[in-house]
């Protein structure tokens, strides 16, 4: 057989280059090229096999209601149209909630919400089935829905039961606290608005089996419900992503009901079928981040010391579960964020709506209940009037402490952190500087914010920490990874392959990782929760530890020398020591193991441990570790208009030892801008039908770059992990995003600074201009008041 190396002889100038793009290394995304000149293959680029059809969705016309008639004559008869199907057609399953029941693929006869899937069409074209799906003749008796979060708090209309976690005694805390305040916060939504809506291509198999490509973070969870509801065995099904054009948490469980759809439709036509949702379809069928109404009374002393809280967070879910009881746990789990609480006491609700059921978005819960902590820091500063900073500091928490959830807090370094931060980013120079600009300026006012972040890193469902990796080594030295992780452009393809080229000691040019397969490795867990490449960087480290061990093997048994004496260096292997040493380039030893009959192909599996939680106790060590963060952030109001600019950013973010800083740092201004967005410009709105009326680009408005801080500076903080992950980094992909309530903190001090900070200024989410304007009138009635007072 011949033979052809990927790598160059070996030579002195050779063995003397180290290997190139290991771990630590900043380089380019591995699909950076094919993204900015359109190179990259999305499922809607996937060439069309012969006579495939295309499928469009038939909606709900009412949030709440019983179908009475549904007369589809003249959808089966339009042009171009193939097949109709509605949820009496399904082969088998047709729940396919992913924790909890409560999830139908298609509508009937009870309706939900406005806009929930009811039938699909087949047809020749996408244009030939969106057509066709406006041509049903639908009655319903129409009912009175629940829309809002007040409606299902007073009704008491809930998707799962109520959760609470206790720490001391609140009740008692509060009741001996010198000082105590109560506030409430509302914080809308967030459209998680991918550049690649939902889509899957379905195509049968010659052995009663089907292919799906599909757009998912979790291609397992496909393959199952996919089996499920065609009713065949998992092992019929395979599903493949090779990347995703964005996900955030939209595509964990809700790009499921696309793939199983088409499935169907293709299994009944013997045909292969795509089913695109157009971006207004998508917004409609598709949930979002969980609207929250958080209500608090906090307790503290003159010096702003926290003595103790109560807190209820009530999170909006829409219609059915979906992932919901863990979200709402993870703004519970966050509500403290970097504080100590001596006694807290936090409830949980989960209410249900007649809503498009909401679903993971990145922070998944965390956001909602961060933000919580960070209004209560600011309410005590203007309390007793200290800096707002001075208070956050004041109630860091130490190490050996404990969180409300009975997790040790340990290698808590925010502090250094934070006021490392602080003296980088001039904080008190700047603070002063603020308050003689506001005294000057009487309209433009601006404000300031340090704020923290403290965010625990896993699943916490226990089961979904574990992953697995294939590697596969060619003779030509080449290497190929296959993992449980989806790419979705936030570079895991390219963190997991640098972890295999540092482990082999190569060039990342030699390592190819390939598109996620249900049939190469199986059974594994979402690519959320900022795991990724904790999860399957240790499952490569894995499966390439089993094949250096193989290889070492062969050179104690073929040139005799001893384990220790067999080094991968420089894109060679060493065997022996001193003069005496043969180096062999990594091509020329593989090559030489498979003529030794060594296999060159391993699999490798990773669990995180340590990790557990007890929901009846509500105790436990939910999170590895906690990824840590700080940011500082200046805006200036017009206190005529509401409208304001955002002047300047510094974050400084832990992402332990970086796998590659370039990545991480384009992670953490995504993440930042993504959660300022959430916090300022991005509005969803209903009609009081329940009729989503910001589905589209031109009523629903994503931070631009105009929207970025003039300034903006990120920086990583240099702090090896203290937990044995890979290569002690950090996820990076959640936390960030937390950054973004700085923004919104101030602001809210911008507002405050127009009642001399001596009121907490009401300032929901997002904070729009008119919000803005409507906290700096409430500043200015504090001041007419006051006027009032000292006439009369």
């Amino acid at each position: 057989m011949s033979h052809f190396s990927a790598f160059p002889p070996s030579s002195e100038s050779f063995r003397r280059r180290p290997a190139k793009g290991g771990r630590g290394a900043s380089v380019t995304h591995d699909s950076a090229e094919q993204h900015v000149t359109g190179a990259a293959q999305y499922v809607d680029d996937i060439p069309e096999l012969a006579r495939t059809l295309h499928a469009a969705i038939g909606k709900s016309p009412v949030a709440k209601g019983t179908l009475t008639q549904l007369d589809l004559s003249q959808v089966c008869t339009a042009a171009g149209v193939v097949d109709v199907v509605t949820i009496a057609d399904m082969p088998a399953v047709t729940d396919i909630g992913p924790v909890y029941q409560g999830d139908p693929i298609l509508a009937g006869p009870e309706l939900q919400f406005h806009g929930q899937a009811l039938f699909a069409v087949a047809a020749a074209t996408f244009i030939e089935a969106r057509k066709a799906v406006a041509l049903a003749a639908i009655q319903v008796d129409e009912q009175i829905p629940t829309l809002t979060l007040e409606q299902a708090l007073a009704s008491g209309e809930r998707v799962r039961p109520d959760h609470m976690m206790v720490k001391g005694d609140a009740k008692k805390a509060l009741a001996s606290a010198p000082n105590t305040l109560t506030n409430t916060l509302y914080n809308k939504g967030q459209e998680h608005f991918y550049l690649e809506s939902q889509i899957s291509y379905a195509v049968p198999t010659d052995d009663g089996g089907m292919t799906i490509y599909t757009s998912s973070q979790h291609p397992s969870e496909v393959q199952k419900l996919v089996a499920e509801v065609l009713g065949i065995a998992m092992h019929k099904v395979t599903v493949l992503v090779r990347r995703m054009g964005g996900g955030f948490g939209g595509k964990e469980t809700q790009a499921a009901p696309w793939a199983c759809l088409a499935a169907v439709l293709a299994v009944r036509n013997k045909r292969p079928v795509k089913l695109r949702l157009d971006r207004q379809d998508d917004m409609v069928l598709t949930g979002k981040r969980h609207d929250f109404f958080s209500r608090w009374t906090v307790g503290f002393d003159d010096a702003g010391q926290l003595i103790g809280a109560d807190i209820h967070l009530a999170g909006l879910c829409g219609f059915s579960p979906d992932l919901s009881d863990a979200i709402v746990d993870r703004a519970m789990f966050h509500v403290d964020n970097a504080y100590n609480f001596p006694a807290m006491a936090v409830l949980g609700q989960r209410c249900k709506t007649n809503t498009v059921s909401n679903t993971a978005f990145r922070g998944f819960g965390g956001p909602q209940g961060m933000i919580v902590g960070e209004a209560m820091m600011d309410d005590i500063a203007r309390a007793t009037g200290l800096d707002p900073l001075d208070v956050r500091l004041k109630n860091l928490y130490q190490n050996g402490d404990k969180t409300h959830y009975g997790q040790p807090i340990e290698d808590f370094h925010i502090e250094r952190l934070m006021t490392q931060l602080e003296r980088e980013c001039e904080y008190r120079q700047r603070r002063h500087d603020i308050t003689e600009f506001n005294q000057q300026h009487p309209y433009l006012k601006r404000g300031l914010a340090l704020t923290p972040v403290r965010f625990g890193i896993s699943f916490t469902v226990q089961h979904l920490n574990q992953a697995g990796a294939l590697i596969n080594i060619y003779t030509d030295g080449s290497i190929q990874i296959n993992h449980g992780g989806t790419e979705m452009g936030q570079g895991l393809f390219t963190k997991v392959a640098q972890v295999v080229a540092n482990e082999f000691s190569v060039d990342l040019d030699y390592v190819q990782v390939t598109a996620t397969a249900t049939d190469k490795v199986p059974n594994t867990s979402p690519t959320a929760a900022s795991s990724g490449s904790d999860l399957n960087g240790k499952a490569a480290q894995a499966a390439c530890q089993t094949i250096k061990l193989r290889l070492v093997d062969l050179a104690v048994e073929h040139f005799g020398v001893a384990p220790d004496d067999v080094h991968f260096i420089n894109n060679h292997v060493v065997v022996g020591v001193g003069e005496s040493a043969q180096w062999f380039t990594f091509a020329e030893f593989v090559q030489l193991a498979y003529e030794q009959r060594v296999s060159l192909s391993a699999t490798g599996y990773y669990r995180t441990p340590k990790i557990f939680y007890d929901r009846d106790t509500a105790s436990g060590r939910p999170f590895y570790y906690y990824a840590l963060g700080a940011s500082c952030s200046e805006v200036e109001i017009d206190t005529l208009t509401g409208e304001y600019r955002i002047l300047r950013t510094d974050i400084l973010h832990d992402v332990g030892a970086s796998l590659s800083p370039a990545i991480d740092i384009g992670q953490i201004e995504g993440g930042f801008v993504q959660g300022m967005g959430w916090l300022t410009t991005e509005e969803l709105t209903w009609d009081t039908k329940g009729k989503l009326a910001s589905a589209s680009a031109a009523t629903y408005k994503i931070p631009t770059s105009m929207d970025v801080p003039s300034i903006l500076n990120v920086r990583l903080f240099d702090q090896p992990n203290a937990e044995e992950t890979i290569y002690n980094s950090k996820a990076v992909g959640e936390p960030p995003l937390m950054h973004g309530i700085s923004v919104w903190c101030a602001l809210r001090d911008a507002a405050a600074s127009v009642a001399n900070y001596a009121i907490n200024p009401p300032l929901d989410t997002p904070a729009t201009p008119e919000r803005v304007l409507a906290a700096v009138m409430a500043c200015q009635a504090h001041n007419e008041g006051l006027v009032a007072e000292q006439i009369s």
